[in-house]
């Protein structure tokens, strides 16, 4: 009987020490806007195109991006291509799991806007 508890106590450990690693932090990437800008495109100004392109980036542990997808156009071709083509050269500070630099996914919205 003695023996029978005895597993059933070790068992119990062994999940609950494990769950906190099925629950691991992850923390998105992010960058610095201010030293992060696209280039506004000569055509969309001349066009006075303005919209939100919102995107997410793959990060890699070092920051560099690894790939990217367009989530919701602003509504001008121009606008969202250089606007992945700018934040994809970025630096990002890279997410983390568990406290560790890691690959993850981050979304970035980028204003458009004529002042």
């Amino acid at each position: 009987m003695s023996t029978n508890k005895r597993v059933l106590s070790v068992i119990a450990a062994v999940f609950v020490a494990g769950a906190p690693a099925a629950f691991a932090a992850e923390v998105a990437a992010s960058f610095d806007a201010k030293t992060c800008k696209a280039e506004y495109p000569k055509a969309s100004l001349m066009n006075e195109e303005q919209g939100t392109v919102s995107m997410s980036f793959l990060v890699k542990s070092d920051g560099s991006v690894a790939d990217s997808k367009l989530e919701k156009s602003s509504g001008f071709k121009n606008l969202d291509k250089a606007a992945i083509k700018a934040l994809s050269a970025c630096k990002f500070k890279p997410g983390t799991k568990d406290g560790a630099p890691a690959e993850t996914w981050t979304k970035v919205d980028y204003a458009w806007k004529l002042d």
